[in-house]
C-alpha cells in the first residue's frame, strides 16, 4: 500500500510520529510525498525535496535473532538500485557506494536514512528522478539525466516491491547474502584505493579490505598493513 500525500515535512517524521504515538504503520505500507519541507539525510545533512523527485518512507519491524538493524541501509540501497535497473531498462552507469549510495555515472542519486522508533526502523529514500540538487564538492545525479523520469507512482511501485523482495531475502538468507549482493554491484574492488572521511572530520587513506561480516562495516587496509574497521562515515 502507497498512500502519497501533496507536501509534508517529512516522511520519516510522520512515520515515526505515528509509532511514537501508537497508531502505528504497517510494514509494507508507504508514505511518499510530492514535496518534502524539511527532509534530511545521513549525519543530520539536508536532502533535496525538489518536486518530481521520489520522497517516501516505510517501516520495518524488528524481531528477535535477525541481522543488525543498521544493516537495513544496504537492503535499502539494492533496493532503490532495483528500481532505477526497472526505470533504466538496464544496468548502465548504475553503482554502489558504501555505505548505502546508489550512483549514476559517478553522480549521486540517491540519499537513505535509517531512524528507530519502538521497536521499528523507519526506512526514508530519496531519489532523484527529476532533477539533481547542487551539493559542494559532490557530483550529483537524477535519472533524468539519460531518460525521461518515470511517473511518481510508477517509481514508487517499483520500489515498494524490491524493497520487499531484498527484506524477505535479508531475513531468510541472513545479512551474509545481502553483502555479497551489494559487493557484487559495488564500485569498491578488493585492493583499491579508498579515502574515507570519517566522522571526527579526519581523512583516512588506504585500500578496501571489504566489508565487515556482521555488520557491513568497511574494513580499510592502511599504509602499513594494518586493518582499521570503519561503522561511520563517507568514501571520498
Amino acid at each position: 500500500m502507497i498512500t502519497l500525500v501533496e507536501e509534508t515535512g517529512s516522511t520519516n517524521a510522520d512515520l515515526a510520529a505515528s509509532l511514537r504515538s501508537g497508531e502505528g504503520w504497517v510494514e509494507g505500507a508507504w508514505l511518499v510525498a510530492r514535496r518534502q519541507t524539511a527532509g534530511r539525510g545521513r549525519q543530520g545533512r539536508e536532502w533535496f525535496d525538489g518536486a518530481g523527485n521520489f520522497m517516501g518512507s516505510t517501516v520495518v519491524v524488528l524481531g528477535e535473532g535477525g541481522p543488525p538493524p543498521a544493516s537495513l541501509s544496504f537492503v535499502a540501497a539494492l533496493a532503490v538500485r532495483d528500481a532505477c535497473v526497472t526505470a533504466l531498462g538496464d544496468t548502465t552507469g548504475l553503482g554502489l557506494k558504501w555505505p548505502n549510495d546508489v550512483l549514476l555515472d559517478g553522480g549521486k542519486l540517491s540519499g537513505i536514512l535509517l531512524e528507530m522508533v519502538r521497536g521499528h526502523i523507519v526506512v526514508g529514500i530519496g531519489v532523484n528522478l527529476a532533477r539533481a540538487p547542487q551539493v559542494e564538492g559532490r557530483k550529483t545525479a537524477a535519472l533524468s539525466d539519460v531518460i525521461a523520469p518515470p511517473p511518481l507512482e510508477e517509481f514508487a511501485a517499483s520500489l515498494a516491491a524490491a524493497f520487499d523482495r531484498r527484506l524477505e531475502a535479508w531475513r531468510i538468507y541472513g545479512l551474509a547474502a545481502t553483502l555479497q549482493a551489494f559487493l557484487t554491484q559495488s564500485i569498491h574492488a578488493l585492493g583499491t584505493s579508498v579515502r574515507v572521511h570519517d566522522t571526527d572530520g579526519s581523512i583516512l587513506t588506504g585500500t578496501f579490505a571489504g566489508l565487515e561480516e556482521s555488520d557491513g562495516a568497511l574494513r580499510l587496509r592502511l599504509a602499513d598493513g594494518r586493518e582499521r574497521v570503519i561503522r561511520a562515515g563517507d568514501i571520498a
